[in-house]
């Protein structure tokens, strides 16, 4: 069926669907999506399980959809995983693979795929009006999946208990599996035990901490080194927020403590206010809060990030919703609407005597340089000086997205900025820029095109920004409906949507009230 929205989009809409849609970032083929759910990888495939809309462009008739891929930039989309029926919508959760087959649904040869998710359960149901765990299986790989018949699996006879992230975890006293949920409007993340994934022990609770004002949605836990140490380990807990979130709307915050199986506990460089945001006064002091708290992404579309389970080597891939629930039903496109982020690579590093995640977009074949073969390089310099002047770069083609990577000393510049997706004389651009007097990395869509869709989508986002040995440190990969940036090598991320007029295809550097050595600068095309 058609949403109501779709009727209301011009006709123009339809043909700008296909000159928006990502060339590089996942979209659901002609429904809506958000949250990631079900991250795993297996068979030699990434396995991205989403919130969609099977009948429509907004949200609603919640059901997970699903895709793989090979390389976490190309997709196949397959048919619905999980459908909502008159009883339930199929909220968030996650994906385990039961090697030890302690669930009894695959064997010991062939173990099952398990999804753990939210029933959020209809008038029709016996559980109307609450929330509570479930069980699906799949002994296919991942392709066909049966609800358990005895779900829910736990309930606490609340309205919104959600978001199941469920891991493996060897413990002094043995292996047992561990589900980390939320009560949302509770500010709280509860941890649980199981042996058989069936039957579950509450464990401990953490919260309210640091953002606490919205709800706190999509949590996940998983252990790092620092730093590469496996002698020090700490573990991330990572918990989205709406509303709340520093640049507004929605975000993700995160936490860096330790776990030992039963509860978790942040260290004190992850706290920024012990009582928390909510409890703050005055909004000056809460906003002062926000901008000490740990954010995964400080623009304003990175939403419900969560990470891969069972991914080769140990690493740790995250991915989020590329969107924020302050308009995400009213965005300029159909019958799509909405895209993930890129895949990104997090590991820990320590920075001033605390511990700090840092992330990088997953570009297979894309290396610092570029990739000839797989990303064909548009332009590469070495290094020069601009003073109040500006370096046109190559513009963005349809069907490619650009990866913009710059070591920058700002030297005596007041400002270095990048013009993108701009017209001839930059009035219309998404400017991407570093004020050197207030220290902090901006990300500008006020002008950046289409933003009259929705009264909240205009906006400016910032960030501070510590200079590493004096050099601004950018990696921005530039896509048809968006900006990642990953600046000082990802230990700062920003991201935003953005809706080009048509003809915004101009990229510029932009020196302003002084000098700039501009290190090294390399532009690579990515499809």
């Amino acid at each position: 069926m058609s949403s109501s929205l779709d009727a209301a989009l011009p006709e123009t809409a339809h043909a700008e669907t296909t000159r928006f849609r990502p060339a590089i970032h996942f979209t659901a083929q002609d429904t809506w999506l958000n949250d990631p759910n079900g991250l795993v990888y297996y068979g030699g495939l990434y396995h991205l399980f989403f919130q969609t809309n099977p009948y429509g462009s907004v949200w609603g008739n919640m059901s997970w959809g699903h895709a793989t891929s090979t390389d976490l930039l190309h997709w196949t989309e397959h048919p619905v995983a999980i459908a909502c029926d008159d009883s339930e919508e199929i909220f968030s959760g996650s994906v385990v693979v039961d090697y030890g087959n302690t669930s009894g649904f695959g064997t010991a040869d062939e173990p099952a795929l398990v999804a753990i998710y939210t029933s959020a359960y209809k008038d029709a149901s016996e559980h109307r009006g609450t929330q509570a765990q479930s069980l699906a299986y799949s002994t296919d790989a991942g392709m066909t999946w049966r609800k358990y018949h005895g779900n829910p699996v736990l309930t606490r006879n609340s309205a919104h208990f959600r978001d199941p992230k469920v891991f493996r975890y060897e413990g002094d006293s043995g292996a047992c599996w561990i589900m980390v949920a939320v009560e949302a409007q509770h500010q709280k993340v509860v941890f649980y035990r199981s042996a058989d994934l069936k039957s579950w022990e509450f464990l401990s609770d953490f919260g309210p901490a640091n953002a606490d004002a919205g709800e706190w949605e999509c949590p996940d836990l998983f252990p790092l080194p620092v730093d590469g140490d496996p002698d020090n380990l700490r573990w991330v807990l990572i918990v989205n927020v709406n509303p709340g979130a520093v640049a507004g709307g929605s975000g993700g915050q995160y936490f860096v403590g330790q776990f030992d199986g039963v509860r978790f506990v942040p260290d004190a460089g992850s706290l920024a206010a012990p009582a928390g945001v909510r409890a703050l006064g005055d909004s000056a002091s809460a906003e002062s809060a926000l901008q000490e708290c740990l954010w995964l992404d400080w623009g304003r579309d990175c939403y419900a990030s969560v990470s891969f389970s069972n991914v080769p080597d140990g690493r740790r891939i995250i991915i989020g919703w590329m969107n924020n629930w302050d308009y995400a039903n009213h965005l300029p496109t159909a019958p799509w609407r909405s895209s993930m982020t890129l895949a990104r690579g997090v590991r820990l590093t320590a920075v001033d005597g605390s511990t700090r995640l840092v992330q990088q977009p997953v570009l297979a074949g894309l290396g610092s340089a570029g990739d000839a073969a797989v990303a064909p390089e548009l332009l590469r310099t070495g290094a020069f000086e601009l003073q109040d002047s500006e370096l046109r770069l190559p513009d963005t083609v349809p069907g490619s997205a650009q990866v913009i990577e710059a070591d920058i000393l700002p030297e005596s510049a007041e400002s270095v900025a990048f013009h993108l997706s701009a017209n001839a004389d930059s009035s219309s651009a998404t400017m991407l820029g570093y004020d050197a007097a207030a220290g902090r990395l901006v990300l500008d869509r006020r002008l950046s095109g289409d933003t009259a869709f929705h009264e909240k989508f205009s906006s400016a986002e910032s960030a501070p920004l510590v200079l590493d040995g004096g050099a601004l440190k950018l990696r921005i990969v530039v896509d048809h409906c968006s900006v990642e940036v990953f600046a000082q090598d990802g230990k700062l991320v920003l991201t935003d949507l953005v809706f080009p007029h048509e003809g915004q295809v101009r990229n510029r550097l932009v020196v302003g009230g002084g000098r700039a050595i501009i290190r090294s600068l390399t532009v690579t095309a990515l499809n």
